[in-house]
């Protein structure tokens, strides 16, 4: 299984500015969603898509930061 647009989305929240927060998880979940890529809709999919998406965009924005 693939993620279609992952970078692109975290290379966007970081542009603009977005601190990796349980609402940028929300909005990586929104944005994959609208790029076509198939979450369930289930409570506990979508909690452990974000815990996943966060734990990765904290490490983009780490990455990022230290240059």
């Amino acid at each position: 299984m693939s993620v279609t647009g992952l970078d692109d989305i975290m290379a966007g929240l970081y542009l603009e500015e977005i601190k990796p927060t349980d609402d940028a998880a929300r909005e990586m979940i929104t944005r994959l969603e609208e790029k076509g890529n198939f979450i369930p809709s289930s409570e506990s999919v979508h909690r452990e898509y974000a815990y996943v998406l966060l734990r990765e965009y904290k490490k983009f924005v780490r990455d990022r930061s230290a240059r």
